[in-house]
Formats: structure tokens, C-alpha cells, sequence
């Protein structure tokens, strides 16, 4: 038995930064190249969600592969009817893990979609879901987000030891995930019994400060990841300082709570309606 491929350590490679161990702002020119055409004005369907797609894709496995857990397993391959060494061993992943797939409604839909197809493909497929939660961002007089509202849920059990995974393109307040974690932890009113999941994870394609302050104020347990941190709002001589240095001096939201620079409304992108 070969054992070299026992005890493998996945290494991230990620942005250097200060807003804690949770945090991870990936750093893959690829996949930034990818985000740069999605966020280009001249980008529309159907190209928007094959981009979607890949980035999705990508993040998944990225997560799956840090953050899961593994087994160490014996796979015989095709070669043994010739040869009865034709086994490998190695750490694979946790064939077992239950997970969820949170489709935060309407920007969350086709990115959770994607996770689910993905893990079910890599894990045994009766112990993973997809839930679904109708949320909405609510404003003031000022078009100011002053929190988000839930429009209803479909949930299909507990959460507990799942590894519950939250595609959510962009974090731009913390609002909605807030919300949804509040749900999840809170058993969704009495209503059903949540459990304590084994892990939170939310996949962004992009964050801002202001997201990752908010969030992590009130779901300190939450593991973040992202493609890209935006803070294009801030003062000059904060964009040359290491991300988090000066965290209360960051911005990256506008006066409406849009990302600066952004991508526009992901929401309304990828479903080719403007409302």
C-alpha cells in the first residue's frame, strides 16, 4: 500500500488580510479573470450565467476540498482483473457527511442549484438537500437597507451535523444572511428542530467591510468565502493599507447599499428581470 497520499494537507491560496481566520478571499487569477467579464457591462445572458457557472463550479470544490471532512479509503480500479495490486489508497472525501444547500432566493437560486448538482455527485446523495428561503432586502425612505424580510421557506429537515452551505453572489450589508442563519439556529420559529449543523459556509463572489463586519458581529462561527473584496469607496490612502488594518474606514457600499464597484444587481442579471 502506497501511503503517500495519506494525510494530504489542501492548501488555499488567498488574500492576505485582518478581518479573521473565518475570512477567506481567494486568490486565483483565473477565476478573477472569469469574475472581471461577469461584471462588464457589455456581459448579458445567456453568457451571465455560464460564467455564473463556472465561478460556482470552481468555488464549490474549493470549499468541498478545505473544508469537508475525509476518510481514508481503498479503491480497487479496473486494472485489478489483470493485476491484484491495481488498488490506490488515499483520503477522499467524506463519502457519508449530510450537507444543505441554502437557495437564498432570487440571486441565491441558480448558485445553490449548482452546489446541490455538485454535491450530490461527490457525496451519498439521500443525505443532501436544497432549501429554500424567499428573501428580500428592506430599505428606508433613503433606499437605505435596513434589513431583510422573509417571504416564506421551504425547509426539508434538521441541519444537524450537516455541513450547510449558503451560495450567495454578493455580500454587500449581511442582512440577508444574518436573517437566514438566525432562522436556521433558531429552528425556524419552533417549527422544526434545526440541530446544530457541523459547519456554515457561505460562498460569495463577492464581499465588502461592511458585509463581513455585520455578519461576523452576529454569526462569529459563519466560514466566509469570496472571490473578491470590494472596497472602492474608501479613502485613498486606505486602499493601499492591508485589507482589515483600518476596517472601520473601509467602504465598499454606496449610499443605497450597492457594492462600489461591484457588478450591478446580480439578482435581477441572472434572471433577466429588472424588478
Amino acid at each position: 500500500m502506497d501511503k503517500h497520499y495519506l494525510g494530504q494537507k489542501h492548501s488555499l491560496s488567498e488574500m492576505d488580510h485582518l478581518y479573521g481566520k473565518n475570512v477567506h478571499i481567494l486568490s486565483d487569477p483565473a477565476l478573477f479573470t472569469y469574475l472581471a467579464m461577469l461584471c462588464s457591462p457589455e456581459t448579458k445572458q445567456p453568457t451571465f450565467n455560464s460564467l455564473i457557472r463556472i465561478l460556482y463550479e470552481n468555488l464549490v470544490r474549493t470549499v468541498i476540498a478545505h473544508e469537508f471532512p475525509r476518510k481514508p479509503a481503498r479503491v480497487t480500479t479496473r486494472m485489478a482483473a489483470k493485476h491484484p495490486e491495481a488498488a490506490f489508497t488515499a483520503e477522499l472525501v467524506e463519502h457519508s457527511q449530510s450537507a444543505v444547500c441554502v437557495d437564498l432566493a432570487r440571486a441565491g437560486t441558480y448558485p445553490s442549484h449548482l452546489c446541490y448538482e455538485a454535491l450530490n455527485l461527490l457525496l451519498d446523495p439521500d443525505v443532501v438537500r436544497q432549501d429554500h428561503l424567499l428573501m428580500s432586502r428592506q430599505t428606508n425612505d433613503q433606499n437605505q437597507v435596513i434589513g431583510a424580510a422573509s417571504g416564506g421557506c421551504k425547509i426539508g429537515g434538521t441541519v444537524k451535523d450537516a455541513m450547510v452551505l449558503i451560495p450567495d453572489p454578493m455580500g454587500a450589508t449581511g442582512s440577508t444572511i444574518n436573517q437566514a442563519l438566525d432562522l436556521y439556529k433558531g429552528g425556524f420559529n419552533g417549527t422544526i428542530p434545526s440541530g446544530k449543523a457541523r459547519k456554515y459556509i457561505a460562498l460569495h463572489l463577492i464581499v465588502t467591510p461592511e458585509y463581513l463586519r455585520n455578519v461576523q458581529k452576529r454569526h462569529s462561527d459563519l466560514v466566509i468565502y469570496a472571490l473578491r473584496l470590494d472596497r472602492g469607496l474608501s479613502p485613498p490612502d486606505i486602499l493601499s493599507t492591508r485589507p482589515g488594518e483600518k476596517w472601520e474606514l473601509e467602504r465598499g457600499l454606496n449610499g443605497e447599499q450597492y457594492i462600489v464597484p461591484g457588478g450591478g444587481g446580480f439578482g435581477e442579471l441572472l434572471n433577466n428581470a429588472y424588478v
